[in-house]
């Protein structure tokens, strides 16, 4: 996509993590971007201050006439009084997933897809690879805790990275000239017929690899990859037998340790700068496509060592002797458990309190017993409604049928003043928030009151 070409761009929905990379980038580049959401957070505030107009009204008056290209993102309801003006064919309209595609097919793309883990993997190797000689350029699905954004910038590099997104078949919009899968758990099911389906279309982005490309897959998943006969071939594993994987894995000085094997020997001395040994299996991902990517064991060693993670994703907010809070953007079943079993180890025989807003009706129904299994992991288990985003209610599907289910002794179900008010009365020793709705709205005064309560 020529972007010189663009001189005015509006988004629907700009607010939006992956929305608002881009607008950051099309802002950058010299356009005039404006745009609409229907709430605002400390990012559409952000992009303010950066000097892009948004509203948060539904008012179709307010898309310029002269607008060049209207991006919108699926979230947007169609009934939107603006999403019809924009699709009334007096504009040029893409989905977000199709500008990511044209600004990314006509770059060297390193591309992230999985259920889980994509976020954290591909803002590791966007801080690799934007610090080694290479550069690049860098669209993220969530705020990079080392750069304060989604979006890293560097014109010169010919190397661009970008989350491949299986919401709504996105991710088959791209051709990247390496493709990374990190886990194909069942999900998205009110998009796909069933887990089998969800599979197939991971097996089909293996094929939109670029010839001549690489394809880097976790092993096991059970997706049977069906790249160009010219696409190299790699697999990765936490600490098994793969062509990139972990060994004298240890824990020193409360850091992890290893030697990462790649297919030519390996590299010694890698420490992620993140807990959890799920940030060790992110680590060996982001290591081994920075590797095949030209980048240098130092610069990799570095890249590793300094990641400081992703806001939501195992974010630790407060880390006293009488307090310990975690934010985390965990939304399904795996990444509840993956993130409660994480914390379970670190900090074994602490009482445990989550708070947790289920995302999407259909996820809830789809979900529920495996939702309410992991949320049993807690002590105690703080439940708030669900979270609609895209969808309209399904009648039988709310938090209580969760509820019933969870066999954490201690278990609530309320809003989130209420939510509030429980923590203020019983002050946990370990608070984890959890979801991916707007329960990050939460942070900031759950860290007033505790900085509050924690000041002699």
């Amino acid at each position: 996509m020529e972007t010189k070409n663009l001189k005015t761009v509006y988004f629907l929905g700009i607010g939006g993590i992956g929305m608002s990379a881009l607008a950051r980038y099309f802002h950058a580049a010299g356009c005039m971007v404006s745009g609409y959401d229907k709430t605002p957070t400390t990012l559409t505030s952000q992009l303010e201050a950066e000097g892009i107009k948004i509203h948060f009204e539904d008012r179709p008056d307010l898309i310029p006439a002269n607008t060049d290209l209207i991006i919108y993102t699926p979230a947007i309801p169609k009934d939107l009084s603006e999403f019809v003006k924009a699709t009334s064919g007096k504009f040029s309209i893409k989905k977000r997933a199709e500008v990511l595609g044209d600004l990314t097919n006509s770059k060297k793309t390193i591309a992230v897809a999985g259920t889980h883990g994509k976020t954290t993997v591909s803002t590791m190797i966007s801080h690799i690879m934007y610090n080694s000689k290479a550069g690049c350029t860098a669209f993220l699905g969530g705020i990079s805790k080392n750069y304060d954004s989604n979006l890293l910038l560097n014109p010169k590099s010919e190397l661009m990275v970008a989350e491949a997104d299986e919401f709504d078949r996105s991710f088959l919009r791209l051709s990247p000239w390496l493709a990374l899968i990190t886990s194909a758990d069942a999900d998205h099911l009110d998009i796909y017929a069933d887990h089998q389906d969800l599979k197939n279309t991971f097996t089909q982005f293996t094929q939109r690899v670029v010839h001549g490309g690489v394809l880097l897959i976790k092993s096991g998943i059970g997706i049977e990859p069906d790249p160009d006969p010219e696409v190299e071939f790699y697999t990765y594993s936490l600490d098994k037998q793969a062509d990139f994987y972990a060994e004298n894995l240890r824990i020193e000085d409360h850091r992890y340790h290893f030697d990462l094997v790649v297919p030519e020997g390996r590299i010694s001395g890698l420490s992620p700068g993140l807990p959890g040994l799920f940030n060790v299996e992110n680590s060996v991902a982001a290591a081994a496509a920075a590797w095949l990517s030209g980048a240098s064991d130092e610069e990799i060693r570095i890249g590793i060592s300094s990641f400081s993670g992703v806001k939501r994703r195992f974010d630790i907010r407060i880390n006293t002797p009488g307090l310990l809070y975690i934010d985390d953007y965990a939304h399904h079943p795996e990444e509840l458990s993956a993130c409660i079993g994480s914390v379970q180890k670190l900090y074994p025989g602490r009482h445990i309190t989550g708070i947790f807003q289920p995302h999407l009706y259909s996820r809830t129904r789809d979900f529920a017993e495996g939702f309410s299994k992991s949320l049993s992991m807690l002590d105690r288990v703080i439940l708030l409604e669900i979270y609609p985003a895209r969808e309209k209610p399904i009648e039988g599907i709310n938090s209580e049928m969760l509820l019933k289910g969870i066999e954490s002794k201690e278990k609530f179900l309320c809003g989130r003043e209420e939510a509030m008010r429980l923590i203020a009365r019983n002050q946990p020793d370990i608070l984890l928030t959890l979801g991916a709705g707007d329960i990050d709205q939460m942070v900031a005064p759950i860290e007033e009151l505790f900085t509050k309560a924690l000041k002699p």
